[in-house]
């Protein structure tokens, strides 16, 4: 650690936001960036705890003490390959992690200043690519042949890590192109596609064959052909709102939305009846996490009227502290994006009755406030209405309820499954080290065969 007493004298300094009035009219990402000087004085804000909480709280296993000192030192070269040790990805992660090493920050416990590591990952990891530092490796081929099912993140950092051991790794993708929700989930106003395909081009170049466009069944005959088959296909099944007028023109799930307008981006093209857009809408989003908060920016990029988002859930506490979810556990209060703060309408304690149309097309939501009671049986809460029904009005319903866990059949022995496959929707963060982890299984199971 350079300056052991910068976290007294320099306080954390975030690279914020593009100005509203200028982001909302493109696709470009939101989030600006410091200069050198600036971020190096983040880095030394680092303490290199006796007992480092970031270390513990990121599922990756990153060690921002060590990648910060290098990037205070001016060591940008050291810094990315102590970064690159434990992330695969780091483009990746800088710009969507909810950083979970931050809120396990010292600083952040103490002070409410953490580190700004997310943002330092990023920073490093772009300086790596600019200055040549990050070229493709050819590793020394084993002779083992592993297919995975699924280019998603999970799926990405499993095939890196096994074509790093030597494996020939072939990724079946049944979309036009790799990425998985990073590529048609997140919008590009937070991550820019060009910042996968860079990625991809390298792990082409280190021997990863991509096939796209191919829906693989995972049977016994498949799984016959390779030495081993990882599964990541990810949480395909959204949850969905099965109330009467679901089937009113208007009512989408997100991603519909989402990925449509990500392929637009990309230079696809939709008929009128086809396209999914809020120009002109008003739009009821429903679902108060960070999906309904892309489904927002969106709409305020597409030109909508107005934006409403709903949760069944009790609005968290503001501030840094949930006394009800304290240390360690991860902090459970009011998030306000960058979609947010372009204009939305935040409601919290309301169920969904009802879509309401007229001629087929909806026209309105009947809703319902409510509250929620301890259940004297324990487990859930008991919700209870509250007031009267109400109708908010609305051209366009996006429903951005999370997504329902799949259920496997029973696989050759020679099969594994990772990442939200296996596990259930979560972080991408989380995907990458299921991915990992389950190619070090992977490459076990095949040294023991």
């Amino acid at each position: 650690m350079g300056n052991p007493k910068s976290f007294l004298e320099i306080h954390r300094q975030e690279a914020g936001y593009r100005p509203i009035h200028d982001r909302i009219h493109d696709y470009g990402e939101v989030e600006q960036t410091l200069s050198t000087r600036e971020r190096k004085l983040q880095a030394s804000r680092c303490m290199d705890c006796g007992v480092p909480f970031c270390h513990w709280a990121c599922p990756l296993g990153n060690k921002p003490p060590e990648w910060n000192d290098a990037l205070y030192r001016g060591d940008w070269e050291l810094a990315y390959r102590l970064l690159n040790a434990t992330n695969p990805f780091p483009e990746f992660t800088g710009r969507i992690c909810p950083a979970l090493c931050e809120k396990a920050c010292v600083l952040n416990l103490i002070e409410h200043e953490p580190t700004t590591n997310r943002e330092d990952e990023c920073a490093i990891t772009e300086a790596a690519f600019r200055e040549g530092y990050i070229q493709a490796r050819q590793p020394e081929r084993n002779g083992h042949r592993v297919a995975v099912i699924g280019a998603g993140p999970a799926g990405l950092a499993a095939a890196n890590a096994l074509n790093l051991k030597g494996y020939k790794v072939t990724v079946f993708e049944r979309n036009e192109a790799a990425g998985g929700l990073l590529r048609y989930g997140i919008p590009n106003f937070k991550l820019n596609k060009t910042i996968i395909d860079r990625r991809l081009r390298l792990l082409e170049e280190e021997g990863i064959e991509f096939r796209y466009g191919e829906t693989v069944t995972c049977d016994d005959s498949f799984a016959a052909q390779y030495d081993a088959v990882l599964v990541a296909t990810g949480t395909p099944t959204a949850r969905d709102l099965p109330v009467p007028g679901r089937d009113l023109k208007g009512v989408h799930l997100a991603l519909e939305l989402l990925s449509q307008q990500n392929r637009v981006l990309a230079g696809m093209e939709f008929s009128a009846d086809e396209r999914v857009t809020a120009k002109g809408k008003d739009v009821l989003v429903i679902g108060g996490g960070d999906t309904g908060s892309d489904c927002i920016g969106t709409a305020h990029r597409q030109g909508c009227k107005s934006v409403t988002q709903i949760e069944i859930m009790p609005r968290p506490v503001e501030g840094p502290v949930d006394p009800q979810n304290p240390w360690p556990n991860y902090p459970r209060t009011l998030k306000t994006t960058s979609s947010h703060e372009e204009g939305c309408t935040r409601r919290w304690n309301i169920n969904t009755l009802e879509f309401l149309g007229k001629d087929g097309r909806l026209t309105g939501v009947r809703v319902q406030e409510i509250d929620w009671k301890p259940n004297p049986e324990g487990g859930r809460p008991l919700m209870v209405e509250k007031g009267k029904p109400e109708i908010i009005k609305a051209e366009l319903v996006l429903l951005a309820m999370g997504f329902l866990k799949p259920e496997h059949p029973q696989y050759a022995p020679n099969v594994f499954v990772c990442g939200d496959a296996a596990n259930g929707a979560s972080l991408v963060v989380r995907a990458m080290a299921s991915g990992i982890q389950t190619a070090a299984k992977v490459d076990t199971f095949l040294r023991t065969k």
